[in-house]
Parts: structure tokens; C-alpha cells; sequence
């Protein structure tokens, strides 16, 4: 491999995605975004008219949807094309402007809500009465009613609506220094050669067998974000006291609140993940323990959890394998999946590889008028097939949703959307287990889902109840200084690694370098989600057609319903610890057999 990231233009055409699908040209695009200018002046028209009639109310809902539908397109075309490389001022200018033309459609549109809410619960069940089109939010003015408390006068949410554009600052600050700006120092790979590092390239050299590599790596990396902690320290405070300023201004005890209530999940749920991991937290000790003897260490650093245990197991999978492995594992879900799946992968949904100056990691995104597209930076790892998997997962459920759903219930819950991705991994591990004569490659595939377990529900979990607590810290009158991020950031490390584990120092600053800390209770959805999808799945291989079918109509759901009740649909209770339990005893399941295999 070489030391140097390619630039944009040197990868090919077939490996890129086909933003043209949205606007083939930018004067669409600049076309689109003089019309919502305009229409903005229409939905202005109808302030204090949506008592009137049903006719009033249904016409504001629909061109409130469509100006939505088109701000969605015109910003996730400009986002795309920015994180196709940070560094094009072009592009960010176009974000920049679609941006300032979403707050400004925000603060026009802003007295539709109070509006409604302000009108009696009579006159709206006669609207719906009066007026077939109008049945169709049915839900939406149910989601209304039962937030109600939280919605403020029409003065209030105008003032908030104009203020959005401030409360992505931190966001935006950290996301452009953690993409653009932050460099990494040049290390030895495994031969002795020179070679930047790139975020990117970190997990790769995390899972080196090579330990002087990994320890290189984890020093640089951290090293590098050390130099910067006292503006990161600044960013995430900043962002966890504007999630607390939201969350009291609509009149929520918390922040966890705040955010919990927009899927209707109470509080138990949050803390019930917590409680049900800290019960099952001897699985990650023998974990640990199994790996600091697999791989034959005195002590076990933080920089040696991520290579593989099977270290004379090589696998390097290309992209075009990684897409015939995922297409056969997925054959559990049917024909139509599958075929729609393949066509996506086939057609332009997906930039594959690493560039110069591409946003980091993995996403699925879209918009509701064009089909999902998927940004990968692919670098042939196991891992790397499964991001595939887990983003088309994402994808399907997108496509499934719109196509099924009305735009307003299209997009479905964050609650739900790590359920589909996980849904595919999980499916995956299964066909390579149950297909593999190999010992070695069993005990490789074992230690892949065993780490990809340990990083989706207890790292998740972990980073969930950081958010609670520095987010209590400061709604208690506490303050984020680097020291105090790091100090707690470090007991809970302590606590989720056990005592097999050296907790290196430089790890005190993982806080520093995640970006879904700016995005506050997110990622505790990923160890719910999980456990979801591994009931589903096991439900899909056990009952076959029937769970393929409920699982079928779980994706077509969006946001037709409230999150827990979609779920139970799908023949999941996530309101009761049964699935999240059950999901750790399959690890420990798992963790057993890894032990017998090395009988």
C-alpha cells in the first residue's frame, strides 16, 4: 500500500457514487434553491389561517412537507459533496448557503406547530372528519398532543428556529477540525517504511500483529489530539450546554430527557442498557482475560484490544468479494431484499474508497426524492465487509421506508436505525461461521463478532453513560475542563475493562476524538438496536418466511408509529430487559466457544 492517500480524481469512476442521481448539474441545484426562496413567502401566507378550514390546514402540512423535501435534497447534495473532500471551498460555501436557507425556512415555518397546538382537539378531530388528504397525519397531530407541554408560543419557536444556526457551531467547529485541520505524525509500518497516518489507516494498524506498530499508532494518534484538548474540551462543553439549554427552554427535567422523549422512550430504557451491561460485565473480564492469553502478553495495553487473537489468520477481502459475501449471507431475507440490494451496491449508491481530504468512517444518508447512498472509506479489512453490510442495512431500510411511507413518515426513529444495519451483520457472521471448516478462520470470525459485540453494546454503552454524566455535571452547576473529561472519562474505563487491562494514559483522551458526542444520546440506540436485531435475526432463522415478513414490514414502518411499538411489530420487547439480557448471554455464548476451540 502506498504511504501517500490518493487524491479524489485518481480513484475510479466505478468506486465513486453517483451524486448526479440527485442534481446532474449545480445551475438544478441553484434552481431548486431560488424556488424555496420563493416559497418561503407562500407558507408565510398562511399564519393565522390554520383554524379556518381543513382546506387551510392540509394546504399549509403539504407545502411545509414539500419545502422540507427539496431543503433536504439541496442539503444532503452539498454535505455529499463536501465530505467528498473537506478542503474544496466550493463546496462548503454551497453547504454554507443551504444551511442559512434551512434556518431561515426553519423561523418561516415555525409558527405552524404552536399553531396547531393552539387550536382545539375538537376542531382538528372535525378537520379530519371534514377532510379524507387531512387523515393522513393523523399521527402527527397525536405526536403533537402528546408533546404539547414542550411546544412554546409561536414568538418562542420563531426565536429558537433562528437560533439553530448557532447550536451546530460546536459541531461544526469540531467536525471541520476533526476532518480537515488535525494532522497526524508519520510512523514505520510493519516493513520499516514511512507512512502518514490517517485516521483511516488507524484501524489497520490497531489490528497490526505487529505491537510496536500498535503502540506507534495509538501514541500518535492520541498524541495528536492531546496537543488540541483544550479546544475540544471547549467544543463538547459547548455542545453538552446547548443540548441542556434546549432541553430547558421546552421545559424537560434533563437533557436525557429532552432527547429520550422525542421517540416517546422513558428514561427506564437508558438506564435499564446501563444497569443490564454493569450486571453482565464478568462476559468482558473473561474477554480480556481469553485475549491477553491468546495473544501471550504479561500485561494487556489498551493498544493491543483490537488485533486480531488469531494472529497467523490473515484475511484481506476486496471490495468486489466483500460484495458477493454480503449479497450470500444475506439470503435469509429473500429474493427481493437481496435483488434490490445488489442493484444499490451495483448503481452508484456507494463511494468505496479512502481520498484525500474525504470525511472519516462510514454513513448511509439521502433524501426522500433520490435513492440512499452509502460513503465507505474501504481498505480491505474483515471489519470493512461488515461496515458494508451494517451501512447497506441502513439503506434498505431508507428505500423500504420511502418507498412505503408518505415523506412525513418516511424518516424513521434514530431508536430504530441501528436495528436493520445490525440486522445484516449479524446475518453475515452467521453464513461465514456456519460455512467455515477452517478452525483457525472459526476462531477469526468468532473474535471479529466478539469484538464487534464489545463495540457495539458495551463501548456503546459505556460512551451512553458518559453522556449522562457530564451532562449531569454541568446541569448541576459542573464544569468540563480537560482534566475532569479525562478523570471520568478514565473511572469508566476502569470499570468496562476490568482488571485485565492496562489503562494507558493516552486513552484518557478518547473523549476528545467522537464525534457522536456532539450528536448527545445517540449511540446508547446502537446497543439497544443490537440487541433488537439479534432477536430478529435469530426469530428470521428459526421461523423463516413468517419473521422474514414481520421484519419486511418493520423496514415499511418509518415513523408510522411510535418507535417501541414498531419494534414489538417485529416481535421485539425493548421496554423489558428480556432482549438486551439475552444479547449478552450470546456473547458469553459465543466467548465459551472461543475457550473450547483452544482446548
Amino acid at each position: 500500500m502506498s504511504g501517500l492517500t490518493k487524491k479524489r480524481e485518481e480513484i475510479a469512476t466505478e468506486y465513486k457514487w453517483k451524486l448526479e442521481d440527485i442534481y446532474s448539474n449545480e445551475d438544478l441545484w441553484e434552481s431548486d434553491f431560488q424556488s424555496v426562496k420563493c416559497s418561503v413567502k407562500e407558507v408565510e401566507k398562511y399564519q393565522g389561517r390554520l383554524g379556518d378550514s381543513a382546506a387551510e390546514l392540509l394546504g399549509v402540512l403539504r407545502l411545509s412537507d414539500e419545502l422540507g423535501l427539496t431543503i433536504e435534497k439541496l442539503y444532503v447534495y452539498s454535505r455529499m459533496r463536501r465530505d467528498e473532500d473537506n478542503a474544496k471551498s466550493h463546496y462548503q460555501s454551497l453547504f454554507d448557503r443551504i444551511e442559512g436557507l434551512s434556518i431561515q425556512v426553519g423561523s418561516s415555518t415555525s409558527y405552524i406547530i404552536p399553531e396547531i397546538t393552539g387550536l382545539p382537539e375538537e376542531r382538528i378531530k372535525e378537520f379530519l372528519s371534514a377532510n379524507k388528504d387531512l387523515q393522513i397525519y393523523q399521527h402527527f397531530f397525536d405526536e403533537l398532543m402528546r408533546q404539547k407541554e414542550h411546544i412554546l408560543s409561536r414568538e418562542e419557536e420563531r426565536i429558537l428556529a433562528m437560533s439553530a444556526d448557532l447550536s451546530l457551531a460546536s459541531k461544526s467547529i469540531f467536525g471541520m477540525l476533526n476532518n480537515a485541520d488535525i494532522k497526524f505524525p508519520i510512523i514505520k509500518d510493519e516493513e520499516g517504511n514511512d507512512i502518514e497516518l490517517t485516521k483511516g489507516r488507524y484501524g489497520r494498524f490497531m489490528e497490526s500483529s505487529n505491537r510496536q506498530v500498535r503502540m506507534d499508532t495509538f501514541k500518535a494518534l492520541y498524541s495528536s489530539y492531546g496537543k488540541l484538548k483544550n479546544t475540544l474540551a471547549t467544543t463538547l462543553s459547548s455542545s453538552v450546554k446547548n443540548d441542556i439549554f434546549y432541553a430547558r427552554v421546552r421545559k424537560y427535567p434533563s437533557a436525557l430527557q429532552a432527547s429520550l422523549d422525542q421517540d416517546n422512550v422513558s428514561q427506564d430504557v437508558y438506564e435499564q442498557l446501563i444497569k443490564s451491561v454493569h450486571n453482565n460485565m464478568e462476559y468482558m473480564y473473561r474477554y480480556m482475560k481469553l485475549r491477553k492469553r491468546m495473544l501471550k502478553l504479561d500485561e494487556l495495553h489498551m493498544y493491543d484490544i483490537y488485533t486480531p487473537l488469531v494472529t497467523e489468520y490473515k484475511m484481506n477481502i476486496p471490495y468486489e468479494q466483500a460484495k458477493e459475501l454480503v449479497i450470500r449471507g444475506l439470503q435469509p431475507l429473500g429474493k427481493e431484499y437481496v435483488g434490490k440490494l445488489s442493484e444499490g451496491m451495483n448503481s452508484g449508491w456507494i463511494d468505496v474508497y479512502e481520498n484525500e481530504g474525504k470525511t472519516s468512517g462510514a454513513y448511509s444518508w439521502g433524501s426522500y426524492k433520490t435513492h440512499p447512498y452509502v460513503l465507505l472509506n474501504y481498505d480491505n479489512k474483515l471489519d470493512d465487509v461488515f461496515t458494508l453490510a451494517h451501512e447497506m442495512g441502513h439503506s434498505m431500510h431508507s428505500y423500504y421506508s420511502n418507498k412505503n411511507q408518505p415523506s412525513i413518515y418516511a424518516q424513521y426513529s434514530i431508536f430504530l436505525a441501528e436495528v436493520a444495519s445490525t440486522v445484516n451483520e449479524s446475518l453475515l457472521i452467521d453464513h461465514m461461521l456456519n460455512n467455515c471448516t477452517d478452525k483457525q478462520e472459526k476462531m477469526f470470525l468468532i473474535n471479529h463478532y466478539l469484538e464487534q459485540f464489545r463495540g457495539t453494546v458495551y463501548r456503546q454503552t459505556m460512551f451512553a453513560e458518559f453522556e449522562k454524566i457530564i451532562h449531569e455535571q454541568v446541569e448541576n452547576g459542573g464544569a468540563l475542563t480537560p482534566e475532569n473529561l479525562s478523570k471520568i472519562y478514565r473511572e469508566l474505563n476502569i470499570q468496562y475493562y476490568g482488571p485485565e487491562v492496562i489503562l494507558d494514559e493516552e486513552i484518557d483522551m478518547e473523549w476528545a476524538r467522537i464525534p457522536h458526542f456532539y450528536s448527545a444520546f445517540y449511540v446508547y440506540k446502537y446497543a439497544t438496536g443490537f440487541s433488537a436485531a439479534t432477536a430478529i435475526k435469530q426469530q428470521i432463522l428459526e421461523e423463516g418466511q413468517p419473521a422474514v415478513d414481520r421484519y419486511l414490514e418493520f423496514l415499511k414502518a418509518g415513523s408510522s408509529d411510535y418507535p417501541l411499538n414498531v419494534l414489538k411489530k417485529a416481535g421485539v420487547d425493548l421496554a423489558s430487559p428480556e432482549p438486551v439480557n439475552k444479547a449478552l448471554q450470546y456473547f458469553g455464548k459465543l466467548l465459551l466457544e472461543m475457550e473450547d476451540l483452544l482446548k
